[in-house]
C-alpha cells in the first residue's frame, strides 16, 4: 500500500512519466507538468528520491533510478490502455 499512497499523491506519477525519456532540470520539469508550484515539485522529488525512484545528478538535473525505470516498464500497459480509451471517447461532450 505504501507504493499506492506515494503514486496517488498529486503530480507523483506525472513527474515519473516526464522523466522516462531522460534527465530534466527542475525548471524544465515544471514546464512539462503544467507549471506546478516549485514547492510541490521539490516535495514530490524528495519523496520520490526517498523511495529510490528518482535521483539528482551532479549537474542538478533529476533522473529515474533503475527502480524508477522498472516502474515505467510496469505502467506501460496502463499507458497503452489509456491511449485506446482516449480514442474511444466521444469528440465532444453529450
Amino acid at each position: 500500500m505504501a507504493a499506492l499512497d506515494l503514486f496517488g499523491r498529486r503530480w507523483s506519477m506525472r513527474i515519473l512519466w516526464e522523466l522516462r525519456d531522460g534527465p530534466l532540470g527542475a525548471r524544465a520539469l515544471r514546464a512539462q507538468t503544467g507549471d506546478m508550484s516549485s514547492s510541490v515539485l521539490y516535495e514530490r522529488l524528495t519523496e520520490l528520491g526517498d523511495a529510490r525512484l528518482v535521483r539528482q545528478c551532479e549537474n542538478r538535473e533529476y533522473e529515474l533510478t533503475q527502480l524508477g525505470h522498472e516502474l515505467g516498464q510496469a505502467i506501460e500497459p496502463l499507458d497503452k490502455w489509456a491511449q485506446r480509451w482516449a480514442r474511444e471517447l466521444p469528440l465532444s461532450p453529450s
